[in-house]
């Protein structure tokens, strides 16, 4: 199949949720067996105060109960861009924005944590796990 559709799928790591200050939101395990790799999207609702941010850590392991933090060279991009520097608010990059981290590892199991060290509470923000490179397509949906 030369599609996106048939080759990859979603999965929600943290549901739309604000996040106190501080505060973390502890993502769920996402199973990655089956599939090449996988891309996470980070959504942003409309935050408003210049207090928040949000850093991402990705973190990978071979049996669900012990995660650890990804190396950097397994990742496409970085966690500190798809996270949420505090500052001035603006449409597209400081507030309604969607960033994104890539994992490359070999770990069957990864998620991802959010942690708002700033000084305010943090809007909706939203993580997806998209699974890509299936071993088997067509995959099904959900």
């Amino acid at each position: 199949m030369n599609d996106l559709h048939n080759c990859m799928r979603a999965k929600a790591v943290i549901t739309p949720v604000a996040i106190g200050a501080p505060a973390t939101k502890t993502g769920l395990v996402i199973d990655r067996q089956g599939y090449g790799g996988v891309e996470f999207i980070a959504s942003y609702g409309s935050v408003t105060t210049t207090g928040s941010s949000v850093a991402l850590v990705v973190k990978e392991g071979d049996v669900t109960g012990t995660l650890t933090s990804v190396a950097d060279a397994d990742l496409l991009g970085t966690e500190a861009l798809a996270g949420l520097a505090a500052g001035a608010r603006v449409a597209g990059t400081g507030k309604e924005v969607s960033k994104r981290v890539g994992y490359t590892g070999l770990k069957r199991y990864v998620s991802v944590d959010a942690i708002n060290a700033g000084t305010t509470s943090t809007a909706s923000l939203s993580v997806t796990a998209i699974l890509h490179c299936a071993y088997n397509e067509p995959t099904t949906n959900p």
